[in-house]
């Protein structure tokens, strides 16, 4: 089993690459083109440099993730855990924490720090972004049947869903802000990380469950961003005066709209 969960999540990874010119498509070309097609060439592996270290982290998670499942480090760890916050123990905090980053995304464009993409680019993303995930995480669910800590009749702990969606909130919020404001860029990850650490608190998931599910968030987010020119359409681009604003309660999703006149 954990080696098609391997195959299915390295699947899920691979992406199409650009061609790259040849040595004798160079030597037709006079030095300015050769010049200018080097650069973009350049520029390209660079791209696929950063997009491979940027894989680095998520891959790590989920490869710790799939050899501690089911391992008797993991449940031990579960059961300490359990020992010292007590049985009676649970904070459904997490059901808000995991979205808490996409509050600071867009509380951050209100108030003017400036981000990588339009509003509604940074919002095209993470909805794409949560799709991605949440379906990854939904077959995964059904794929492995591993039983919950504390209800083993519910086969459907790994991976934490919750964690998942944290991380891709956290990894939306790094992506806009990490070359304006750094802090604000990593502090998404503490909401992530509380989310996740929660879960195994409230006896909800096992560590790996939590390490899986962060790798997917974090890797689908990136993924989406690498490619995001591929899906460029904007039609709010000129029009700075309206926002839309998805808003998260404990009851579900709405919208919020707002005109300047």
């Amino acid at each position: 089993m954990k080696i098609n969960i391997t195959f299915l999540l390295i699947c899920f990874c691979v992406h199409i690459t650009n061609a790259q010119l040849t040595e004798s498509s160079l030597s037709d070309l006079n030095p300015i083109e050769i010049s200018l097609k080097t650069t973009d060439q350049t520029e390209i592996k660079k791209k696929r440099r950063n997009l491979f270290t940027k894989r680095i982290i998520p891959f790590t998670l989920i490869a710790s993730g799939i050899l501690l499942s089911t391992s008797d480090f993991e449940e031990s760890l579960q059961s300490d855990i359990r020992g010292y916050t007590g049985d009676d123990f649970y904070l459904n905090i997490d059901d808000y924490t995991r979205y808490a980053p996409i509050l600071q995304m867009y509380a951050a464009d209100i108030f003017g720090v400036k981000a990588r993409n339009h509003w509604f680019d940074q919002t095209k993303n993470l909805l794409i972004s949560t799709l991605v995930t949440s379906a990854a995480t939904t077959i995964l669910k059904k794929e492995v049947d591993k039983a919950r800590p504390g209800d083993p009749s519910q086969l459907n702990s790994f991976p934490s869903g919750h964690t998942s969606m944290a991380f891709v909130s956290a990894a939306v919020l790094y992506e806009e802000f990490i070359d304006s404001s750094p802090i604000l860029a990593y502090s998404g990850y503490l909401f992530a990380v509380t989310t996740g650490s929660l879960r195994m608190m409230n006896n909800k998931h096992y560590l790996s469950d939590v390490l899986v599910g962060a790798g997917i968030g974090i890797l689908t987010t990136r993924l989406v961003y690498h490619y995001e020119h591929l899906i460029s359409w904007n039609p709010f681009k000129k029009m700075d005066d309206m926002a839309f604003l998805p808003q998260f309660t404990g009851e579900g999703v709405g919208l919020y709209f707002s005109k300047s006149f």
